[in-house]
């Protein structure tokens, strides 16, 4: 039988995953099988839910049994291996467990029911002495709940404020494992407290962090076309007249990114994690259409695959793949991969010889599937008529497709995913790649972020260990965009948006706090005031004239004040190329101009080590990575927020205003502040300690980070 080019590829994959699965397979080292990494709690409403055990557990296709020893909580099985689960809950404030078995081996996963309660309930660790951690707390605490990574740890004390953990022995045998803290008052749930450990000792030094504590990440976002150009040998066009060069090829490949690894590019800038645009081999003509200005469109972005498992000549060869990934690690950096399973080109082998693959162009109603993004038509609309949408949710399309994102992190060394177009995929793909991926390659720590557009829920649904472990959170983003930019807006719809996504997404999620990225007008233009807000057209505006900043002097200060944001909430800050410097443009193309690495002007320079200071700074602070986030401050114009880690602090201050603001918070009693310096600041900042009191003074559009 002659095979497809897919499914040769497929084919060579599949033997390589066996080799490799004999070695990787192994008995673990680290971890007894489902507890290497920690998986996120269960949350549930009042009455009934149903859950599935492989999001939290992914390796693990059932379970002997499910057991609970909370009469508040009833467990049923829906399937007879405990794989599907019903819970009835009662309502209220709830911390407890359920004890995962599979036959005498035990793990469990944290139950949280209830409300968070945000009205001044706050927890934080303080200390720890002989092994016994300390956490105190605003308000009495009610019940308590404590994890050595997925096992329950045993004997915790509750003394009225204070919660006392004492770190399993174990622990000792473990370079990196986690100690994780539940509890709740009477009236809601706090925020819970994450410690990691090194060798069964809290890490206080931010110095034993490394590239692969994924809280402490620093994403830079590149488009390989239009990144650096390392070599001439791939160059190519499509050098058509339906073709503006604005979207054709630019010359962007790997070993370009090589390059900038290795003259310190990424390390000068603070970065641990490069993501990389989809290096899959794309068409080579010229598709789409573009009426004003008339013009088809290269695939020089990546997202419209001929196959799922080639590397695109354009943008190098796996001998040069390998080579960058290697330098990458060698530079203590991570390396994640954009990876599209949503769609493949239309003149893909794979749609030529499975037609029957995709969802139906055509609505009953007469109507083309294309671009209907939400409601019934969200997990099968078209992004065009050349990419259809495969039919994810049928098993035999969702195989080959998982096994192909397989590929990827098994004949490279990548170090995980950005998943491109989430919401249009199905949940079973991810059960299934995750799934895959963990239980053959138990001891690999791969991580996997999403693109989902949508409200909190949404998004939240795919944030599982079972699915992916973060999402970039479009909803701060927009907010935070859209009250930086129009001055009638109020900081606390940045406040609430920061609230809101801690209690969706947990107190220590990785979710991704974006400058902006490849499908968005520069923020630059946006608040320097040369493109607007309410712009009809974003991507019409880059065609139709040159956008610029407008006001320098204001966009860059609101550039700043933005990756200040980003920097020093929860959440994994990432930067879109251009944005560390500064480049103004409006929506798609315009924002993906060629990187320019030198010859920026005043403006861009400033901008530049302003980025440089504050992505080191957050690599150096145990707080910003680690710590608990509580609001100090907030009124229309300034947000003031406490990070805090084992005694170490750190407090920012944020102002959206064209006029400085002085203010005044005041300090926890648990924070014992002897000083207080600017350890980062626009121009003007200023910080006073008075009895336990910080008057802080904020320059306009700026910023105030204040430590010990």
């Amino acid at each position: 039988m002659k095979l497809k080019p897919f499914f040769r590829i497929l084919l060579a994959a599949a033997v390589s995953l066996v080799a490799l699965s004999m070695v990787q397979c192994a008995p673990n080292q680290e971890f007894k099988l489902g507890n290497g990494a920690t998986v996120i709690p269960l949350t549930v409403k009042e009455g009934t839910t149903s859950h599935f055990l492989t999001d939290y557990y992914p390796q693990w296709d059932g379970a002997t049994s499910l057991t609970c020893d909370d009469a508040r909580l009833v467990l049923t099985p829906t399937t007879d291996n405990w794989a599907q689960f019903d819970i009835e809950a009662q309502g209220g404030a709830l911390v407890s467990t359920i004890d995962v078995w599979h036959d005498a081996e035990r793990l469990s996963i944290v139950v949280l029911g209830g409300q968070r309660d945000t009205e001044g309930s706050y927890m934080s660790s303080t200390e720890v002495e002989g092994g016994v951690v300390s956490v105190v707390a605003s308000k009495p605490v009610a019940e308590a709940v404590a994890m050595w990574q997925n096992e329950e740890i045993e004997g915790v004390v509750i003394e009225g404020n204070t919660i006392r953990v004492t770190i399993p022995a174990e622990a000792k045998r473990y370079q990196r494992s986690m100690v994780r803290i539940f509890a709740a008052s009477e009236s809601g749930r706090f925020n819970d407290v994450l410690l990691p450990l090194e060798w069964g000792k809290v890490v206080t030094d931010a110095e034993d962090i490394t590239r692969q504590d994924f809280q402490s990440q620093i994403l830079y976002s590149l488009m390989i076309d239009r990144f650096n150009n390392g070599t001439i040998a791939n160059d190519w066009k499509i050098n058509s007249p339906e073709v503006l060069d604005k979207v054709d090829y630019q010359g962007g490949d790997i070993v370009g990114i090589t390059q900038k690894i290795e003259d310190g590019f990424f390390t000068d800038l603070g970065i641990t994690t490069i993501w990389i645009s989809p290096i899959t081999q794309n068409p080579y003509d010229a598709w789409g259409q573009n009426r004003n200005p008339d013009t088809k469109f290269s695939g020089y972005h990546g997202y419209w695959p001929i196959f799922s498992t080639v590397v695109d000549k354009r943008f190098g060869t796996e001998e040069e793949l390998h080579a960058m990934l290697a330098e990458a690690h060698e530079g203590e950096m991570n390396v994640i991969l954009d990876y599209v399973a949503n769609h493949l080109h239309i003149d893909s082998p794979v749609l030529k010889e499975h037609p029957d693959w995709t969802t139906e162009l055509m609505l009953p109603d007469g109507r083309k599937n294309i671009g209907m993004w939400d409601g019934e038509t969200r997990l099968t609309t078209w992004f065009d008529e050349h990419i259809p949408t495969l039919d994810t949710r049928r098993n035999e399309v969702c195989e080959p497709m998982t096994d192909s994102a397989l590929y990827w992190v098994r004949k490279f060394d990548f170090d995980g995913f950005r998943h491109d177009a989430c919401k249009h995929i199905p949940l079973n793909y991810w059960r299934m790649l995750t799934h895959k991926m963990k239980s053959s390659m138990p001891n690999r720590r791969l991580w996997q972020i999403g693109e989902t557009y949508g409200d909190v829920e949404l998004i939240g649904s795919y944030v599982k260990s079972g699915m992916i472990d973060a999402q970039f959170d479009f909803n701060l983003y927009h907010t935070s965009r859209d009250v930086i930019v129009d001055e009638s807006r109020s900081m606390r719809e940045i406040a609430a948006a920061i609230e809101e996504a801690e209690a969706a997404y947990g107190s220590h999620h990785t979710m991704g706090n974006i400058t902006g990225n490849h499908d968005k007008p520069r923020f630059l233009s946006l608040a320097g005031g040369d493109m607007s807000l309410w712009c009809p057209d974003d991507k019409a505006e880059g065609w139709h004239r040159k956008v610029g900043v407008g006001d320098n002097v204001k966009g860059y200060a609101r550039l700043s004040l933005l990756k200040a944001l980003i920097s020093t909430v929860p959440g994994v800050p990432c930067v879109y190329q251009g944005d560390e410097y500064g480049i103004p443009g409006a929506n798609d193309p315009d924002n993906r101009y060629m990187m320019e690495f030198d010859g920026y002007n005043e403006f861009q320079q400033r901008e530049l080590a302003a980025t440089k200071a504050m992505f080191k700074y957050r690599r150096a602070s145990m707080p910003l990575m680690y710590g608990d986030y509580r609001t100090l401050h907030i009124d229309n114009d300034v947000l003031v927020f406490l990070r805090h880690y084992m005694g170490e602090w750190a407090v920012v201050a944020l102002n959206i205003r064209p006029e400085a603001r002085s203010v005044e918070v005041s300090l926890p009693e648990f924070v014992e502040a002897k000083s207080a310096r600017v350890a980062l600041s626009a121009e003007g900042g200023e910080a006073v300690l008075t009895e336990g009191k910080i008057g802080l003074n904020i320059p306009a559009y700026g910023y105030v980070v204040v430590n010990e």
